[in-house]
């Protein structure tokens, strides 16, 4: 039994550590240090759905699915923000899809769009942006049973979340990072998001507290 715990719990922090990625510039502070404002854009969304879909419903169903990651990743920083975690604001998504709409911008060609073009159109400092890759459609949910033997076939993994911060001025990748989704990660996209960030919090590059410790 001994031996049992202890190669589940080796296997379970081998995963948590294969599911976490991430990276900072090493000149962060530097290309940040006028950053006032972030804006959220849809994330992009890659869906390989075990049952039958045709073209147009698919397209309709990933869309859904990189809007419901922006309005999560929303939320959350919302809800911190609150409580003064941040050193930057989050421009409202509602004004930063209706000021793409207004400029010809949708979710079907956005990514033909560079992050200075899309943060001057938005008037901002910074883009969040990614990518998601999905087997399921996360904004539905997902089962939450959990069965050890699901590791080893495979059914717990649900597809991968990219998350990535660029600055407006140069277009530089600032912040990436990556995450498995898994039966683990959360049942909707909102606790995905939500456990997610808290994960990576510490990492967050515009986080106050990481931004003291960094100057003490």
């Amino acid at each position: 039994m001994k031996k049992f715990v202890f190669v589940f719990v080796l296997l379970t922090s081998t995963l948590v550590s294969a599911q976490k990625n991430i990276y900072e510039n090493m000149k962060f502070d530097e290309l940040t240090e006028d950053h006032e404002t972030l804006a959220i854009i849809p994330f992009i969304a890659y869906l390989e759905l075990k049952k039958t879909v045709d073209h147009d419903e698919l397209k309709v169903l990933a869309k859904k699915e990189g809007y419901a990651v922006q309005n999560a990743l929303e939320t959350y920083f919302a809800r911190r923000k609150k409580r003064k975690k941040f050193n930057v604001d989050f421009q409202n998504i509602h004004n930063t899809n209706a000021i793409l709409a207004q400029n010809g911008i949708d979710y079907n060609n956005i990514d033909t769009y560079t992050t200075q073009d899309l943060c001057k159109i938005l008037d901002v400092d910074g883009i969040i942006s990614g990518n998601l890759n999905l087997n399921i459609l996360l904004s539905e949910g997902v089962p939450t049973d959990f069965s050890f033997m699901d590791y080893f076939s495979g059914d717990a993994n649900y597809g991968r979340i990219g998350l990535k911060i660029s600055d407006g001025e140069t277009g530089k990748l600032l912040w990436k990072y990556e995450n498995v989704i898994t039966k683990k990660t959360g049942k909707n996209t909102n606790e995905l998001i939500d456990k997610m960030m808290k994960t990576a919090s510490r990492k967050f590059p515009y986080d106050k507290e990481k931004k003291k410790k960094n100057k003490d």
